[in-house]
């Protein structure tokens, strides 16, 4: 009679030592990204401190004020405008940004999906540069070629084209001009991402069908992007949204967006739980996008 080995372990399952290996990447991911936004969370429902911080006292006053404000004297109630106002240009912005990306994006993309192979990484490669400087520099540049005395000006008034520089800076469209520049590559990457696998047979198809140039496009090309199209729109409009200094920088103290708004109430604001309440709310704008994001693509996949 045989005696059984000694010294022998029994096997493990595959998703114990799936779920073994993947713990350190867990427990960073909880700690160190989980971990703030909890945090954040907390601060939104306590008291607001004398000077700064907050006091632990549960207080639903931050969340109040996101949309409310009471008369200093009578303690009326009314719609807080300015907060509102911060929320719509925002939004506008973001949207207006995210469309005009895309009319650049479309073009510039299937430009480069439709050259020869060997020269497409060049193309790719000049998209990619601007990443390669700091985000603040990059606005800066923009600065310089807007602003009253800056290249546009100066090369309009040069021409007669103007008799005075245009007050650009420091305006909504300086905002809009500076945000469409910096993310204009998130839209054209996954642009061509898309183009790269669409089968320019079906155009070919299309014609012969005697569709127009317009039908071809609405029908045949941009059906069959579509996840392209999505995934470059939410790359777009989540940073847009939280966009804090390109609006600084080119907009000024006046135009500023919720991420600057976010930032003014932890620092000379010293309003705490409404920083945290609003921070909160911009996390779920983020989340229901990526949740429209995630069901638009279920839809475009055959296999669930």
């Amino acid at each position: 009679m045989s005696r059984p080995e000694t010294g022998r372990k029994a096997p493990r399952s595959k998703g114990v030592d799936g779920w073994l290996l993947s713990a350190p990447a867990l427990i960073l991911l909880i700690v160190a990204a989980s971990g703030p936004l909890l945090i954040v969370a907390i601060y939104s429902v306590l008291e607001k401190g004398d000077y700064s911080g907050v006091r632990w006292i549960l207080s639903g006053e931050g969340w109040f004020r996101v949309l409310f404000e009471r008369d200093i004297f009578d303690q009326t109630i009314s719609l807080a405008d300015a907060n509102l106002s911060i929320f719509w240009r925002s939004i506008k912005l973001s949207i207006a940004t995210t469309i005009i990306t895309f009319g650049f994006g479309l073009p510039t993309a299937w430009f480069i999906a439709t050259r020869p192979a060997r020269s497409r990484a060049f193309w790719l490669f000049l998209i990619t540069v601007p990443f390669w400087t700091n985000l603040l520099i990059r606005t800066f540049a923009i600065m310089e070629v807007i602003r009253n005395q800056g290249i546009l000006n100066t090369f309009l008034t040069h021409f007669g084209l103007i008799s005075e520089p245009i007050q650009i800076l420091y305006t909504d469209t300086a905002v809009l001009i500076g945000m469409t520049y910096v993310y204009l590559p998130l839209m054209v990457l996954p642009l061509y991402a898309a183009i790269d696998r669409f089968d320019f047979r079906l155009i070919e198809a299309g014609y012969d069908l005697y569709a127009s140039r317009w039908q071809v496009l609405r029908g045949v090309i941009l059906p069959i992007i579509k996840p392209g199209i999505v995934a470059g729109s939410i790359l777009v409009f989540i940073p847009s949204l939280g966009a804090y200094v390109t609006p600084r920088v080119l907009g000024g103290g006046k135009n500023m967006m919720i991420g600057n708004f976010i930032e003014l109430q932890f620092g000379q604001g010293q309003n705490w739980p409404l920083g945290a309440a609003l921070s909160t709310l911009l996390l779920l704008v983020v989340l229901v996008s990526l949740i429209v994001y995630t069901r638009v693509s279920s839809k475009d996949n055959t296999n669930g």
